[in-house]
């Protein structure tokens, strides 16, 4: 697919300007659509007999979103971290109207299609090292489980049934299946009530200084003989609470799985495609993971899907005489055309728009206009990376209360745990990203 003929933003450091919004005049009643459907879902993250009700959204473009009353709200989250081209991006949507009018989708059972072969060639191209073998799945979370059993069938394969554990760490969150369960801080994460029934890894502290890195290496020492793989998410613990670490621990890590015979996985569906600011965050570290996952901005927050991508040791395993020893995986919409043609489109866009200049940009609009935040009564901490900013509370008793006071700002911003994040689109307009810096500042301001 050629690359798009007019990127719609200019070079940074000038972050576009959005338009004056049209707002059509608010209506209190709601569709019927929205009356007659929302008695019958299930929201996620929602104790849905105190949640507020949720927004009616009507229509999307680059930062905004329309609700149906005609009040338009800047988007702080990005789909959850997924839109980094912005809303309804032309060429996004070209590509995969095009797509629709050819093959939505066909079986990846036994057959292949452009799209996802022009895919996996780029990924591969794209990462470091020779990560190189590609394997497609429609979310986050089934990611992560295939790197697992990658990691899991690897010792099986080669004659190490007893070492199937992974080592993953406290303030983690891989998903929300019940394997991604397992491998999330069990303490902390939204899991704990499934505790007794997930399976045994070892979950242990970051190794960040050196009397934790002492204890990291002696765990190793105790544990390697039942340990496969070390699982962990580089730079930036996404929704265990946007916790920051440095690489040097990524490079520690790599240090001791190559020093134990262990994998390394790294979780990027949340930092990988820019959002720390390099294409990759392992990038930072200079390391290359020998299984890495990705997902979320992977086609630009249009469709779903994500990819486990593992080095030519670990496919290797699985090259056998025995049927057994295949990956015994298969989604049923794995590599789905349309979401392939969307990320090809996707990776288009970070070749011929200025992605990282414009997250260069909204770092630094970041870390100026959060910092004022850190002398508010009750904030314990203001960190930014890359498109990432955090304003971390000593603690949020109503998070619902809070969301609604950013709403009542024109401004999409949902607090969890302890914090108040952004994690906007790369292309957001600088008026937009002032508007949300300025929503949390005015709304911590008079937080009582």
């Amino acid at each position: 697919m050629s690359a798009p003929p007019n990127p719609i933003t200019p070079p940074l450091p000038v972050l576009p300007q959005h338009p004056e919004p049209h707002v059509s005049p608010r209506t209190s009643a709601n569709p019927d659509w929205y009356t007659q459907g929302v008695p019958h879902i299930w929201l996620p993250y929602s104790q849905m007999k105190t949640a507020p009700a949720p927004l009616a959204a009507q229509s999307t473009q680059n930062a905004r979103i329309t609700l149906t009353d005609g009040r338009e709200l800047v988007d702080g989250v990005a789909a959850w971290w997924t839109a980094c081209h912005g809303y309804n991006h032309p060429h996004i949507r070209a590509a995969v109207a095009a797509q629709l009018a050819t093959m939505p989708h066909v079986m990846f059972g036994g057959m292949v299609h452009e799209p996802a072969l022009r895919l996996a060639s780029r990924l591969c191209a794209m990462l470091p090292g020779d990560l190189d073998r590609v394997f497609f799945t429609d979310s986050g979370s089934v990611a992560v489980e295939v790197a697992m059993k990658m990691a899991i069938q690897y010792r099986l394969n080669t004659g190490e049934p007893k070492r199937t554990k992974m080592l993953a760490f406290k303030g983690g969150y891989h998903g929300d299946t019940l394997a991604t369960m397992a491998v999330c801080d069990p303490e902390e994460g939204m899991h704990h009530l499934y505790g007794d029934v997930l399976a045994n890894h070892i979950i242990a502290p970051l190794p960040q200084d050196e009397a934790s890195e002492a204890a990291f290496f002696q765990l190793l020492d105790d544990h390697a003989h039942e340990l496969t793989a070390i699982l962990t998410e580089p730079l930036v613990q996404g929704a265990g609470g946007m916790l920051f670490h440095t690489p040097a621990v990524l490079r520690t890590l790599r240090e001791a799985a190559d020093r134990y015979g262990l994998l390394l996985i790294l979780d990027e569906i949340f930092t990988g495609f820019g959002r720390t600011g390099t294409m990759f965050a392992c990038e930072q570290a200079g390391i290359v993971p020998d299984i890495i996952t990705l997902s979320k901005a992977l086609t630009g927050g249009t469709m779903a899907l994500a990819a486990t991508i593992a080095r030519p040791h670990v496919y290797d395993a699985f090259l056998s005489d025995n049927p057994e020893h295949a990956l015994m995986h298969g989604p049923t919409f794995m590599a789905n055309a349309l979401a392939c043609a969307s990320a090809n489109a996707s990776l288009d866009l970070f070749e011929t728009e200025p992605r990282l200049e414009q997250v260069a940009a909204i770092e630094a609009h970041l870390k100026k206009n959060l910092e004022r935040c850190r002398t508010l009564p009750g904030v314990k901490d203001v960190r930014v990376l890359g498109a990432i900013g955090v304003v971390e509370l000593e603690k949020i008793d109503n998070p619902d209360a809070l969301r609604q006071r950013f709403i009542a700002e024109n401004v999409w911003i949902r607090p969890f745990r302890s914090i108040v994040y952004l994690t906007p689109a790369f292309t957001i307009p600088e008026d937009d990203l002032t508007a949300l810096t300025d929503a949390i500042y005015r709304v911590l301001s008079t937080d009582k």
